[in-house]
């Protein structure tokens, strides 16, 4: 498989990805918009944690009505966050662009799935959570992309106040160009209970699954550990966290095909975080599909290669999000990034 332009999930052309970010004041939390094509994509969904949140997750199911959505929210601020796709829906209608409900094309319901995580008064202040407004500010930030424009990674949008495990979680996207010239990516929110690195050894698990493992040092590991013991025996938060993704290809998908592509895409998650799908996670993954290319005659065999590939990008991109994480110390807590604990691969890993 080989990487595209911007190895991120707007290499699928067509989607365009936008961040509200909120930090400050209170505040440590936001909202990314996944924008599909004028026209919508073929969407569906797999929910696998024990206490999710989500709006609109039932039109998807493969026996329902609808067919097509415009866009997908990831956002902060548990269910209360929720209130961002109102914006998105709004600023939707305003355009057309919706499931059409009568003769006139301005009367149409914009379909808006969304999914949170949970991050309240993690700055702080625990009413500070997006709403309406917030919503309307990602997606703009979204259409106002250029096609096939990077996707700013770390502690930005829904992933501004993640937290993975005990590290400061994120935002993290990747893709890939199958053989077949399918593209397939991914766009994760790591905000796990679980943990994403070994406490044995400091390496990443998804890093596990991604060829050469480089092991940090003893000496490094070691300091990381007691860094991370003085953290845990600070933190009296309940562990109530999610990971949300959003795994999109350019492929023409049915919906049943999409929900398999979905329901594939949680062995990503289950790669990287360990454990996962808890009671007190909400793990979401959405699916996307633009039908730009057809699959070719190619039957359940290029099915399998769209459906391995996006498991492999969601590993890759929960790795990215915890590596670009910025460090976070404030009235909500102290969460340290891994990068502060094991430095570069120069500083912290032997040659």
């Amino acid at each position: 498989m080989t990487l595209r332009t911007v190895d991120a999930l707007t290499d699928v052309a067509g989607l365009r990805v936008g961040h509200a970010t909120r930090a400050g004041g209170g505040w440590l939390t936001g909202t990314t918009v996944v924008l599909a094509p004028e026209g919508g994509a073929v969407a569906a969904v797999d929910v696998r944690g024990g206490g999710p949140g989500t709006k609109e997750t039932d039109a998807l199911d493969p026996r329902n009505v609808v067919q097509k959505v415009e866009a997908i929210v990831l956002t902060g601020g548990s269910a209360y966050g929720l209130d961002a796709a109102s914006g998105v829906m709004a600023w939707l209608e305003e355009r057309g662009r919706g499931v059409r409900v009568g003769a006139d094309p301005a009367h149409v319901v914009p379909v808006v799935p969304a999914a949170c995580v949970f991050d309240l008064g993690r700055g702080g202040d625990f009413r500070a959570r997006p709403d309406a407004a917030v919503g309307r500010e990602a997606v703009e930030a979204a259409a106002a992309s250029e096609p096939g424009a990077p996707v700013r990674q770390g502690c930005v949008g829904a992933g501004t106040g993640a937290v993975a495990g005990l590290l400061k979680g994120g935002v993290g996207t990747a893709s890939t160009l199958l053989d077949s010239g399918i593209t397939v990516g991914a766009l994760v929110v790591a905000n796990a209970v679980g943990s994403v690195a070994d406490p044995e050894t400091g390496v990443l698990y998804g890093e596990l699954f991604g060829g050469r493992v480089d092991y940090p040092r003893a000496s490094v590991h070691e300091a990381a550990r007691r860094r991370l013991a003085e953290v845990a025996a600070g933190t009296s938060a309940p562990p109530l966290n999610t990971t949300l993704a959003v795994v999109a290809t350019d492929a023409a998908l049915s919906k049943a095909q999409a929900q398999k592509l979905a329901g594939t895409a949680h062995d990503g998650i289950a790669r990287a975080v360990r454990p996962v799908h808890q009671l007190n996670d909400g793990d979401t993954v959405f699916a996307l599909a633009t039908g730009a290319r057809p699959l070719d005659g190619g039957g359940p065999l290029a099915l399998n290669e769209i459906l391995a590939a996006g498991a492999d990008l969601v590993t890759r991109a929960i790795v990215r999000a915890v590596r670009a994480a910025e460090p976070v110390d404030g009235p909500g807590g102290i969460w340290p990034t891994y990068g502060e604990l094991y430095g570069s691969r120069r500083e912290g890993w032997p040659d």
